[in-house]
């Protein structure tokens, strides 16, 4: 039976004598992290148009008004209409129950829709966001900051972790009297985190009170990589 020896440095989880039992050959095992800071360049901006109204039709030409609105201050903002869509309508009927006469009855309609925005400049964002609410929507989600360049920016991430992952494989095999070979495997992953929200879901009482909108900025998302390498180890021949 062959002694295992194991040999931790950090993160760095390492076995110069990997499955030399099955194969003879020595091996050694590491993991590698990689980061990438960046400042997003694109947003997705939910904004809510709601109305309770005793009548049906009070409430929808309401919303309907502050849609045709809010959709006109994107065009006004040059927004590409590629990257506006307003959602179908929703129409709900409300009722207030009578303890009395041990029944319901119809008090008015809730409609609500929304417009859905894929904000390109986020030099527009504070605008969109304040003028909409002046129009009368009255729900803002907080934006989806994200980055149109993503996927490059997740495979710097993953080729930083490969570094470090050999970086880390070549100090343990000198530690060990051996030079590094080859990969044999390779396993990765690759994520990111955005940047902190500074919007709640609010009112347009709480939004025209905080004056967010016209305050806004963003903060740095960060695109992270990681790898589990598995390389041959090589007898040094001037050990």
């Amino acid at each position: 039976m062959y002694k295992m020896a194991l040999l931790m440095i950090g993160i760095l989880a390492v076995s110069p004598f990997a499955n030399a039992a099955e194969s003879g050959v020595r091996t050694v095992t590491v993991s590698g992290q990689g980061e990438i800071q960046a400042e997003p360049d694109k947003a997705i901006v939910l904004l809510g148009i709601e109305s309770r109204r005793p009548k049906l039709e009070e409430a929808r030409a309401e919303v309907a008004r502050v849609v045709d609105e809010a959709l006109k201050l994107t065009r006004d903002l040059k927004i590409d209409q590629k990257y506006v869509r307003a959602t179908r309508i929703n129409v709900q009927p409300e009722y207030n129950w009578d303890n009395t006469a041990r029944e319901r009855h119809l008090i008015g309609y809730y409609v609500s829709r929304q417009i859905e925005v894929d904000l390109r400049d986020l030099d527009k964002l504070g605008q969109l966001l304040e003028r909409a609410v002046d129009l009368g929507v009255n729900q803002v989600s907080e934006p989806q900051l994200d980055s149109s360049k993503r996927r490059e920016l997740e495979r710097e991430a993953l080729a930083k972790a490969v570094q470090d992952a050999r970086l880390n494989a070549e100090a343990v095999a000198k530690a060990a009297g051996a030079r590094l070979g080859a990969p044999r495997t390779i396993s990765a992953s690759s994520g990111f985190v955005p940047p902190p929200m500074p919007y709640q879901k609010r009112t347009m009482a709480a939004m025209a009170e905080s004056d967010a909108a016209g305050t806004y900025q963003s903060g740095e998302m960060s695109f992270t990589g990681n790898v589990q390498v598995e390389y041959d180890l090589i007898p040094d021949a001037m050990q």
